[in-house]
């Protein structure tokens, strides 16, 4: 499914751009995630609210009759939440909401603590690894 293209260039601008159940939901998940994972820094990146620590982390993206709440290493948190389909490169795994889909804020705030956790030790161990040009 294709994305909602918008002419934002920030991420005030993109939930600006949105309306009804898709504005009002992505409002709620960037809260979260703010409130959640404040260390996550937000940017509007390939045409959608992404979240970055060492790498993409989180995101949030409209298409026309859908939301996605996807995480890069999204299929090591289906502990949390069952409904994350794996797809994409990485460990991509997307939760689709739809208008009336339930989906407890909780589980939001558990997805994106885990998500920027998981980014966490993922930069620890990069940093911590020797690199080719050490001797």
């Amino acid at each position: 499914m294709k994305m909602v293209l918008t002419s934002a260039t920030d991420p005030d601008g993109y939930i600006a751009c949105l309306s009804g159940w898709q504005q009002r939901c992505a409002q709620a998940l960037r809260g979260v995630v703010r409130h959640a994972a404040p260390e996550l820094d937000e940017r509007l990146k390939w045409g959608h609210i992404v979240y970055f620590a060492h790498g993409p982390v989180l995101l949030i993206r409209a298409e026309p009759t859908r939301l996605l709440f996807g995480f890069w290493e999204g299929q090591r948190l289906r502990h949390i939440e069952p409904r994350l389909r794996p797809g994409g490169k990485y460990q991509m795994a997307t939760l689709e909401l739809k208008e009336g889909t339930p989906f407890l804020q909780e589980t939001a705030v558990r997805l994106a603590t885990e998500a920027s956790k998981l980014s966490r030790m993922a930069g620890d161990a990069k940093v911590a690894s020797p690199s080719s040009t050490d001797s």
